[in-house]
């Protein structure tokens, strides 16, 4: 700072009396002239009163003109200083003012970005809702599958291949539905996060946003604006003031924790979307092993019941050649016993020959041997026919059964081709597709 100007000394005039006031004489006049030596002074007083009057009109002078000097430079000096501090004061509002505009604009580019996201993480968890639905159908054909089989009738009514994949389809669709749940909630608590991470950066540039404001205004004030006005209170630093590393220590933290809950939410839609895509191809290749099966059995069906419609078609030529054949018998036993009552009517009409001509002659045993070989001959026929009887009854029965299995290949054929492999068609094409939609 510029040092105080100096004001010259000027010479101060010599005391022409110097006298003691105790040794000024006393007066002759004696008591007689008191009354009119009350205002009145030696002349060497005079001249001391006079001197002193001079000596301090020079220093009141003096003073007064150092006093002006002094003034005067305090003047400038304050002026400069007041503007200095001013500029000073104006230059760090405006170094505050690019601090606060570069916090806010990266929080506005973190609000933006973390929005963006949160509308993508929504849009993801949106889709896995619709596979969630999408998955209701699968899982309904997977059961009303096995609850038409469950209607298959014995011997059918077995644990095979295609009984063993529907079940594992089934847990395969009740675990993704389970995934697809828990994931949503995942989503649905990401979502939240991001939200709330937003609305604190959103609160904290609207504060940076006023206090642009605020500072932006005090950097337009100046000694000639109207609205500056007086307060001495203002000078006292509030007890919940922040400093400047704990105010952009609270703007970082805002926005480390916002790209972390962007971080995490952009793994959460790659999660989502492998989710999504793993479980279409898992459905799909259940899928194809199920209809594998299916197609599979079918062709086993159709063959077994082929082969027992041929036996019976076997078993109806066999049936009606054993009944033909019974009838021939039947005939032949009738012929036999047709031929039997000749030769006993011939023998009984014999026995009644008079006297000698009652003789054991060839005719005799001719007829008695005929006799005893017809009676062996219908013997073995009537045995041939209990057998014959017996071979119908069993072929009968051979009939009823193989009808009876070929009924129930075609009612298992009816169920796993039309029922269950028809209603398979609703199956969804792809669960990825389907969350699109």
């Amino acid at each position: 700072e510029p040092q105080p100007a100096i004001v010259p000394a000027c010479p101060l005039p010599s005391r022409i009396c110097d006298v003691v006031r105790s040794d000024r004489p006393r007066s002759c006049c004696g008591m007689a002239m008191a009354g009119f030596r009350t205002a009145k002074y030696q002349l060497p007083e005079w001249h001391r009163r006079n001197a002193g009057v001079h000596y301090n009109a020079c220093m009141a002078s003096e003073q007064a003109e150092r006093g002006r000097a002094e003034a005067k430079h305090l003047i400038k000096h304050a002026a400069a200083s007041a503007q200095r501090a001013q500029e000073y004061s104006k230059a760090t509002l405006g170094q505050r003012l690019q601090d606060i505009q570069f916090w806010r604009m990266e929080l506005q580019k973190e609000i933006m970005e973390l929005d963006a996201e949160t509308n993508l993480l929504a849009a993801q968890k949106l889709r896995l809702e619709r596979a969630l639905d999408a998955t209701e159908v699968p899982y309904a054909v997977v059961v009303d599958n096995l609850e038409c089989r469950d209607r298959r009738q014995p011997p059918d009514l077995v644990i095979d291949e295609v009984e063993r994949q529907l079940l594992k389809e089934a847990d395969l669709i009740r675990d993704i539905r389970d995934l697809l749940k828990r994931t949503i909630i995942q989503a649905a608590t990401q979502i939240r996060s991001n939200r709330i991470q937003k609305e604190n950066c959103e609160l904290d540039w609207s504060d940076k946003v006023e206090t642009y404001h605020i500072d932006d205004k005090c950097v337009s004030y100046c000694t000639d604006s109207t609205n500056v006005q007086s307060h001495p209170s203002s000078v006292k630093f509030e007890e919940n003031a922040s400093t400047p590393k704990s105010w952009a220590q609270f703007s970082h933290d805002n926005i480390s924790r916002a790209e972390q809950e962007k971080l995490a939410s952009v793994q959460l839609r790659s999660l989502i979307n492998n989710i999504i895509h793993d479980a279409s191809e898992d459905l799909r290749m259940q899928r194809a092993e199920v209809n594998e099966a299916f197609d599979t059995h079918c062709r086993g069906l159709d063959e077994a019941k082929l082969r027992l419609e041929h036996h019976l078609e076997q078993i109806l030529k066999d049936i009606g050649e054993e009944e033909a054949n019974i009838v021939n018998l039947k005939k032949a036993i009738r012929e036999k016993e047709a031929h039997l009552k000749v030769a006993q009517t011939r023998l009984y009409d014999r026995s009644f020959r008079p006297n000698v001509e009652l003789c054991r002659d060839e005719p005799q045993f001719r007829l008695v041997s005929e006799v005893e070989e017809l009676a062996v001959f219908l013997e073995a026929l009537k045995r041939k026919l209990m057998e014959s009887e017996q071979n119908l009854k069993n072929l009968e029965e051979t009939r009823m059964k193989l009808e009876k299995e070929i009924a129930v290949k075609a009612n298992s054929i009816f169920i796993d081709r039309q029922k269950c492999m028809g209603y398979r068609l609703r199956y969804p094409v792809d669960l990825e597709v389907a969350s699109y939609k």
